[in-house]
Parts: C-alpha cells; structure tokens; sequence
C-alpha cells in the first residue's frame, strides 16, 4: 500500500502537523486502526518542540468525518459484539485526549461531520466551520444513542437545543454550530487552502485573523420559542406531545422526525443527557456513554437500524420494542448499570486545571 493510500495521512509543514483522513469513498468514516494512528501521532507531536500546531481535516470534496465505520460495528452486533467495546475505548480515549490535547488542535469541520467526527473535531481547541458544514449527531436513527462524548457537547448547549439535536438527529449549519458550542470560528471555504499555508509559518491566532468571517445566521435562534419550552419536559412522551400541541410547523415535524426514531435510543439518549449535565467532566460522560453503548450492542435495535440505513438501505426499521409506551423504565436503567471491566480508565481534569497554552 502506498503512502498515499494509507487511510490516515501525516505530515508536517513549519509549525504544524497535519491529520488528513483519507477514506474518502467512505465519507472518511473512522475505523479502529485509524483512531489508534491518530493517538499515535499526537503523542509523537505532543512530545516534538518544533510543533507547535496540529491540524485535522478530512480527504475528498464531501466533508471531514460520516462518523465510525458503522458497517464494521453491525457486523460485530450480529456476531456477537466482541470487537466493538475495544474500538469504542479506544475512540473514546482519543476524544479525551484531544480535549486536553497541550497544543492548539485545530479542526476543519468543513462539509459532512456527523458522529465519530465530531468527536475528533468539536472537541479540539480551534474549530473551524464553513459554509458547507453540516453537523449532526444522529445516532437514535440507528438505534443508537449519541456518543464520542456528543451528550456531553449537546448538553451544554443554549437551553434546550443539544436535547433537540440530541434526538431528532437534525443537522446543522455553521451559524447553529458555533449558537450551540461546537464550532467557534467561521472560515469560508474558498479561504481554508490559504489558512493552512499560514498555520505552518504563524501562531494559531494571528493566522486566523486574515481569514474569520462574519458567520451566517443561526437559525435555530429563532426556534427557541418552541424548542425550550417541548423539550423541558421530564419524558420522550410528554416532549412529543408538546411538540404536536405547539402551533409551530417547524414543532410538528420535529415531532413526526421522532416517530420514526428508535423509541429505546429516544429514551436512553433522553436519561443520558441529564445524567451528563450531573455528571461533571468529559472524562465521566464518556465513561457513562462507554456503558451505553457497549449495552447496545446486545439490543436489537442497533443492528436493526444499521440495517434499514445503511446495509439495505429500505429505510424500514423494524424497532423492538416499536411503540415508546412499551420502553420500560427498567429497559433504559440497563443501558447505565455497570458492567464487569467496561472503564476506560480516564482521569477526569480538576476544574482547577487549565490546558497549558
């Protein structure tokens, strides 16, 4: 395999050391052996007095990251679910990681950045959003509950927007990105090319100041006014059914959107944003968002879901249980008890502490 085949790309320019994802084909969705190359060079950069910068983008025209390697993990449901854990781990530990990451991590969040994406980006220290940016974290249409710390970013955001992100799965823009703490600088895409250059020969700071633009508006700020008050309420069903009561349109099809959800994921993703808000530091959601999903890999709504979105593509799940009022309290209670050598091992930061640059 050449070096230009190779599915994670490394070099260095100047100041800077460059994280390209190249699986372009595959929207650059992560699998395990990348995550562990990723680790691998920031650790080797960590320690190297002549970076002073990391950079991540993703290869090809459509975006950084689709997320994990889905395919991988519904092959792993059905089998039995015994290589999965070990990538989630390791995913997860990298995300920590780059949240405390000693030097500028910077994060081109250009196009598709949806799950496993946007936890090797929004976590980073420099985000940068373009106008092709589209971010989401729709885990409960898989089946699935958000993860790669997502119920930990979603759940500090304005009111109650990362609860309706959370489970409606909705992408967003740049403008809502950077309302809702995922992104922090908006960069047009023409501009990007030109930023990079100036990263190798430039701090962080005065490279970014040539090229920050105003960012476009966020629409999601003018949807407040439904969103905080439906999904205030205590359950899934009681969000729907103030969804449905509101007379706004744009409630009505949030509301139809989680019909269509996963009724367990809805749930679970639902418990697991407010427990992350009592939770603390990143490192603890994680742990707690290690549990989950390690739990739904024996439920059947993982591969289910997988199967309908991605393997047949009927768009089709068949949930089980189908129907919310069917999710038992002690269903989602599972999905959070503890399991026999499920830790990651992370330290979380004191609140004391401070990334040292």
């Amino acid at each position: 395999m050449s070096g230009t085949d190779e599915p994670v790309l490394l070099a260095t320019a100047g100041r800077t050391a460059r994280i390209t994802l190249n699986r372009p084909r595959a929207l650059n969705a992560l699998t395990h052996a990348m995550v562990a190359r990723i680790d691998e060079a920031l650790t080797a950069w960590e320690h190297d007095p002549g970076i002073e910068t990391v950079v991540i983008t993703g290869a090809g025209e459509r975006g950084l990251c689709a997320g994990g390697d889905i395919r991988s993990i519904y092959e792993d449901a059905r089998s039995g679910g015994t290589a999965s854990p070990g990538f989630w781990r390791d995913e997860y530990r990298l995300n920590a990681r780059i949240a405390r990451y000693p030097k500028p991590y910077v994060a081109v969040m250009d196009g598709i950045v949806m799950g496993g994406g946007v936890g090797i980006s929004a976590h980073g220290s420099v985000r940068i959003v373009t106008e092709r940016s589209r971010i989401a974290m729709p885990e409960t249409g898989i089946g699935f509950v958000p993860d790669v710390g997502g119920t930990y970013l979603l759940g500090l955001a304005p009111g109650e927007l990362g609860t309706h992100l959370a489970l409606t799965g909705t992408q967003i823009g740049a403008g809502d990105a950077m309302l809702c703490g995922l992104a922090d600088h908006f960069v047009p895409s023409a501009l990007v090319p030109r930023l990079l250059d100036d990263l190798a020969t430039k701090g962080v700071w005065d490279a970014l100041e040539s090229f920050v633009r105003q960012p476009p508006p966020a629409e999601l700020a003018g949807q407040r006014a439904w969103i905080d008050p439906c999904y205030r309420a205590d359950t899934v069903e009681e969000i729907i059914a103030r969804l449905r009561a509101h007379p706004s349109h744009d409630a009505a099809r949030a509301a139809e959107t989680l019909a269509a959800k996963s009724p367990t994921a809805l749930k679970v993703t639902l418990a697991a944003l407010r427990r992350a808000l009592r939770l603390g530091p990143l490192e603890r959601v994680l742990e707690q968002e290690y549990q989950i999903s390690c739990a739904a890999l024996s439920w059947p709504d993982l591969a289910e879901g997988i199967r309908a979105q991605v393997i047949d593509k009927d768009r089709d799940p068949h949930w089980s249980p189908a129907t919310l009022a069917e999710v038992t309290d002690a269903d989602v209670d599972r999905f959070f008890a503890p399991r026999e050598s499920s830790g990651l091992g992370l330290a979380p930061l004191a609140s004391s502490q401070e990334v040292p640059w």
